[in-house]
């Protein structure tokens, strides 16, 4: 049994993986999603490490995955329980020294226009439960923005990138080139929006499986 740790994005929670979470439970595999102390203006990278590694407790057979702005603590709890999988879900690629307030800018990414945040991030998501997790966001004021990413490289696990086909804020070209320029990998592909464990927690829970 290999426990998934599921790192949530920017302003959200551990609830983003709630229908995610039972489908690795019906796979045979265990799963955490701690809710980073994103609202804390004193926690940092560090301190999102910490939580994370205080949800697996002795877990040995750990396979990390970050969603979003979760992939700038990803590869850090990787890093630290020489996991047997990294997988960057629809995420944020650091790059070493790189403060996350500065990828915008060297990846080159384009913000959408004229899109409302539902329109964004949970488009194909049914209403009620796209609704559901905008009320589930949490202000991120926390310091990790101007930190800069602590590895001299990135760890060396085995690494997967998995681009969601509908995504709006991160398009599926955007993460491709990202995933070739900073890690020289092939995404895996999946339907769904940007919040795709959502929408899609079955097809998500095929492929991170695989990936064991």
């Amino acid at each position: 049994m290999t426990t998934f740790a599921l790192i949530h994005g920017g302003g959200g929670s551990g609830w983003d993986f709630h229908r995610l979470v039972p489908e690795l439970a019906a796979r045979g595999h265990d799963a955490i999603a701690p809710d980073l102390p994103i609202t804390d203006s004193s926690a940092g990278l560090a301190d999102f490490t910490d939580t994370v590694l205080a949800a697996l407790g002795d877990a040995s057979d750990v396979a990390v995955v970050g969603h979003s702005y979760g992939g700038f603590t990803a590869p850090l709890v990787a890093a630290k329980v020489r996991a047997r999988v990294l997988v960057y879900l629809a995420g944020m690629i650091p790059a070493p020294g790189e403060p996350p307030g500065q990828w915008w800018g060297n990846t080159g990414f384009e913000a959408p226009k004229g899109l409302s945040d539902i329109e964004t991030y949970f488009n194909g998501v049914p209403l009620p439960l796209a609704e559901a997790g905008m009320a589930h966001g949490r202000e991120q004021v926390s310091k990790e923005w101007d930190e800069p990413w602590p590895l001299p490289a990135h760890p060396d696990v085995p690494t997967r990138v998995v681009l969601c086909r509908d995504d709006r804020f991160f398009t599926p070209d955007f993460q491709r080139r990202v995933a070739r320029e900073r890690l020289g990998i092939e995404p895996a592909e999946v339907d769904g929006p940007h919040c795709a464990p959502l929408s899609h927690p079955a097809e998500i829970a095929d492929l991170l499986v695989s990936f064991r």
